[in-house]
């Protein structure tokens, strides 16, 4: 059964012109990368630090509590080794036939362009950007990875150093995600992946899609399955990079 609906992406991959996908963080599990929000996740950040994962990513804790915040924050959404997988790769390889036209992620990792793709747009923007609060001088993760004490300090004014990533309580970026809506409403191929399409306000972009090739690649079922014309409860490495690059 799965291998058919492969088959099925496959000719629909075939017959579209502007594909966009959409994914979230089951894209970035199969690198590795555990997602914060899962039971385990969630477990062990109540148990070492009595918070909440949303408390401690706040931006009212992240200025209350900058030590706590960078300690989870390291250990937690930095994971520097982490190499793209076959999701990322057939992604990429897409976008170089010129039939993906974007990716739009609520990961933070930078996975996507290290696997090649050029057009993604960020949401909740990325470790490997940061910047002083104070004088905006800008920051590469290793940075951030390396900085002797806890707390990055700018080396030009002694400013707080802070990751570019959306935070709890912060808004996202209107221009990126004006851009991710822009190209969903364009896609005549929307695929969304590794997302349960439960966190708002990024979930609501699949309402910008108006065309009749709505695929979605997760290993559980989310509330848009009966909106779908193609629903695969798989492994998105596997599903996509067979549908790419299998014969």
């Amino acid at each position: 059964m799965a291998d058919e609906k492969t088959g099925i992406l496959k000719d629909m991959l075939k017959s579209s012109v502007y594909v966009v996908f959409f994914g979230g963080a089951g894209v970035s599990t199969e690198s590795n990368i555990p997602d914060f929000r899962s039971e385990d996740g969630i477990y062990k950040t109540l148990t070492k630090y009595r918070r909440s994962p949303e408390e401690l990513l706040s931006h009212t804790f992240f200025m209350a509590h900058p030590e706590e915040f960078f300690d989870y924050y390291r250990g937690n959404l930095i994971f520097a080794d982490a190499k793209p997988n076959r999701a990322h790769l057939a992604l990429a390889e897409l976008e170089k036939r010129d039939i993906l036209k974007s990716v739009v992620t609520q990961n933070i990792d930078g996975l996507h362009q290290m696997a090649g793709s050029r057009e993604v747009q960020e949401l909740h923007g990325s470790v490997h950007r940061n910047y002083c609060m104070k004088c905006g001088e800008k920051y590469g993760l290793e940075y951030v990875v390396n900085y002797q004490d806890t707390v990055p300090k700018c080396r030009k004014c002694g400013g707080i150093v802070r990751p570019d990533v959306v935070l709890y309580e912060e808004g996202l970026d209107m221009s990126v995600l004006s851009k991710a809506a822009a190209h969903i409403r364009k896609a005549d191929m929307l695929i969304v992946g590794g997302t349960s399409l439960a966190v708002y306000p990024a979930a609501g972009l699949i309402d910008y899609y108006g065309g009749n090739k709505l695929v979605l690649i997760n290993k559980s079922s989310t509330p848009y399955d009966r909106r779908a014309d193609l629903v695969i409860n798989d492994s998105i490495g596997k599903v996509l990079g067979d549908a790419v690059f299998e014969q």
